[in-house]
């Protein structure tokens, strides 16, 4: 048996991650072409490297399909439902951090809090008869995270492109998604709403509870984490 590492399948993510293990004396690489998403692990007899995109990873997590994987801790509270009861966090690994904020156009000047979005939502929905549109990635988080805050008059919408241009397309009031600079948010004339991010995202190293480890997956993992300097 071989215990199954998913790690993202391009960009800084993965080039980050490779830095990340090899720092620790696990090299990861990839074996084939940018199409092929081949990949091979040294430094620990019987891990296995699998490249997946970033989305992918909590899913194959869940379903056990994978022993561990790195992806965003943002993406797995999004797509997995009592996330804690299907992953284990073993370690933050320091890099890939951006935030999923809240954000309004800048011309709100009377718009600063969730408080304040409470009020504009109730008071649009009275003056259009439809509720105010949030695009969105994350229907989850912002979902539970506006509920936990008393915000109800709203729509969420989905977002799969560019969210910060979805208010000056006129297809939503207002905007969640992430950022790390808040450059692209300034660009489309968008503001973040005060009271902290709905979530701090970065990579993460995390370990399925659905997978199915043999006594000898355990070994492998138990040399593992001592090579990394990790406990799970």
């Amino acid at each position: 048996m071989t215990v199954k590492l998913g790690v993202p399948s391009k960009g800084r993510l993965m080039e980050k991650t490779f830095d990340w293990f090899g720092a620790r004396g696990v090299t990861l690489a990839r074996t084939g072409s940018e199409r092929e998403y081949a990949g091979a692990a040294l430094g620990i007899e019987g891990l296995e490297l699998v490249l997946l995109s970033a989305g992918e990873i909590p899913r194959e997590l869940a379903a056990g399909r994978i022993h561990l994987g790195v992806t965003g801790s943002d993406l797995v509270r999004e797509k997995l439902g009592n996330w804690q009861q299907k992953v284990v966090e073993l370690d933050k690994m320091g890099f890939g951090h951006a935030d999923l904020i809240i954000a309004v156009p800048r011309a709100w000047v009377d718009c600063t809090t969730l408080d304040d979005l409470d009020a504009i939502a109730a008071e649009f929905r009275r003056r259009h008869g439809f509720r105010l549109r949030i695009a969105t990635k994350y229907h989850r988080l912002v979902r539970d995270w506006l509920r936990e805050h008393g915000v109800a008059d709203y729509q969420l919408v989905d977002s799969q492109g560019a969210t910060e241009g979805a208010v000056k397309n006129e297809t939503a009031e207002a905007i969640a998604d992430i950022t790390s600079t808040g450059e692209t948010l300034r660009a489309n004339h968008l503001k973040v709403l005060s009271g902290g991010p709905v979530h701090r995202s970065q990579a993460v190293l995390f370990k399925s509870r659905r997978a199915a480890w043999s006594d000898e997956d355990r070994r492998v993992m138990a040399a593992l984490e001592a090579k990394l300097g990790i406990g799970g």
